[in-house]
């Protein structure tokens, strides 16, 4: 299992190798290609440079070497890079710059792409993490194999990647593509990458995914404070209406709040963010839900990137928390056709599949399949002022009553308090609203609770209300 490092890492020296591996190996000329095997003979070093650092096994791409191709040397000393990080049991970070397949080397060097990502599964089948920092440019055979499948993924602002270089695509096309896509901004923007960061300053997100610095969560300032209708009694509907005040701190807020440490995992749905995360000083992977992003309401892209967290976690050998406050999953055209019902039903079997323990928090308001896929974990706790629904009132009372409008009264029959909640034994336990002590909670239930429980807790809640004969 793999739980990070908190020693302290100078930025500076961060790539700095105390080994270097098979720097004496070189290629010959598999095709007999004209002029290539007196290039060869010239060259100072292979297109890739491995070794390793005081904490991670390096792979470092070299333009400068017949534009950081990719051929049958550097595919053999990736794959030895990662075979020995297993052996070793360290993570791999990889700093590409890469032209692509070795033309010169033929078939010969592509199939190092498949010989690549082989190894990266085996790294990965280790429980091992690696990380990949894409510099100008990464195209090509590096993109189409190894780098792409690192765990956690940033590139360069200002770099150039993609499968195809622009120049290529226009040829190839007569497509211009401008800024529409291979640029760090559009890798980002779908969810290709996890983090632009600054020209040289890769290092620190190395640090920051590797557990080496904290850097949290920004704060967001609070939002101002909902009056409530002073005329409403107790009741279903006034937790309702708590559930949903607009200056309650939603799933992103509460993980702001109870984790020192957050490297991103980029997705294209704001509503569901996913992080690696440190929590009362342990590495965690979290899944936070946003209500105040767009709608509120997860897409099927949301969900895509819980699947991944969800895996990532797994792998790694690391425990799951999740923060949910959403009204539900997004009802729309598009998000049906995209394979919502889908996507939910992944999610649902990719937390019941998980390996290590999970926490799940409901901070605002759990609604309906979309918000129990996120839920389905070894403890499940509510907040006191918090909801869970088999569908929003408002949803019900469109159904039962064909009136939406009557929701207030419907509400008092759904059982979503959190006091019908434990009733029910659906929850195991009632957490309060304030958020002072929540990563302790959290972090008590992690050690307590097996992975698996949640089908313990499951089963006792529907035992009770089955009847045969």
């Amino acid at each position: 299992m793999w739980e990070g490092w908190r020693a302290p890492c100078h930025a500076g020296r961060v790539h700095e190798l105390i080994e270097e591996w098979d720097a004496g190996l070189h290629s010959l000329d598999p095709l007999g290609f004209p002029g290539y095997a007196d290039k060869v003979a010239r060259l100072d070093g292979e297109s890739v440079r491995t070794g390793r650092t005081a904490h991670y096994v390096l792979i470092e791409g070299r333009f400068g070497v017949l534009g950081g191709s990719l051929g049958v040397v550097a595919g053999e000393k990736v794959v030895r890079a990662f075979d020995r990080a297993v052996e070793l049991g360290l993570p791999v970070v990889c700093i590409t710059r890469s032209g692509g397949a070795r033309m010169q080397e033929g078939m010969v060097a592509l199939v190092q792409l498949a010989r690549t990502a082989a190894a990266v599964r085996r790294h990965h089948e280790a429980g091992l993490l690696s990380l990949a920092v894409h510099q100008s440019p990464t195209t090509g055979g590096t993109l189409a194999s190894y780098s792409s499948l690192c765990d956690l993924r940033a590139v360069e602002a200002g770099a150039t990647l993609g499968f195809a270089g622009p120049r290529v695509v226009e040829q190839l096309t007569g497509e211009l593509v401008g800024d529409r896509s291979h640029t760090a901004e559009t890798a980002l923007a779908h969810g290709l990458v996890d983090a632009v960061v600054p020209e040289g300053g890769s290092p620190v997100w190395i640090e920051l995914a590797l557990g080496l610095r904290d850097e949290p969560l920004p704060v967001r300032p609070p939002k101002p404070a909902a009056p409530m209708d002073a005329s409403l009694r107790d009741g279903a509907w006034t937790e309702v209406l708590l559930a949903r005040r607009p200056d309650r701190p939603t799933g992103i807020d509460v993980a702001a709040a109870v984790c020192t440490s957050w490297a991103e995992l980029g997705g294209v749905d704001p509503v569901i963010r996913a992080g690696l995360a440190t929590l009362a000083d342990r590495r965690v992977v979290v899944i936070a839900t946003d209500r105040h992003a767009g709608s509120g309401m997860p897409v099927p892209a949301g969900f895509r990137l819980a699947q991944r967290a969800i895996g990532l976690a797994g792998q790694l050998g690391l425990p799951l928390v999740t923060l949910v406050d959403t009204p539900g999953a997004d009802p729309g055209s598009a998000s049906e056709n995209d394979g919502l019902a889908l996507e939910i039903a992944r999610t649902h079997m990719a937390m019941s599949g998980l390996a290590t323990t999970s926490v799940s928090v409901c901070v605002g308001e759990g609604g309906s399949g979309g918000a129990l896929a996120l839920s389905w974990a070894d403890r499940l706790f509510v907040q006191e002022h918090a909801i869970y629904s088999v569908i929003g009132p408002e949803g019900a009372a469109a159904i039962l009553e064909r009136d939406g409008s009557k929701a207030p009264q419907v509400a008092e029959h759904l059982a979503l308090t959190s006091a019908d909640l434990l009733r029910l034994r659906v929850v195991d336990a009632v957490v309060p609203d304030d958020l002072d002590g929540l990563d302790k909670r959290i972090d008590a239930a992690l050690r307590d609770a097996e992975p698996g429980d949640r089908r313990v807790r499951a089963d006792a809640a529907s035992a009770p209300w089955v009847a045969d004969g």
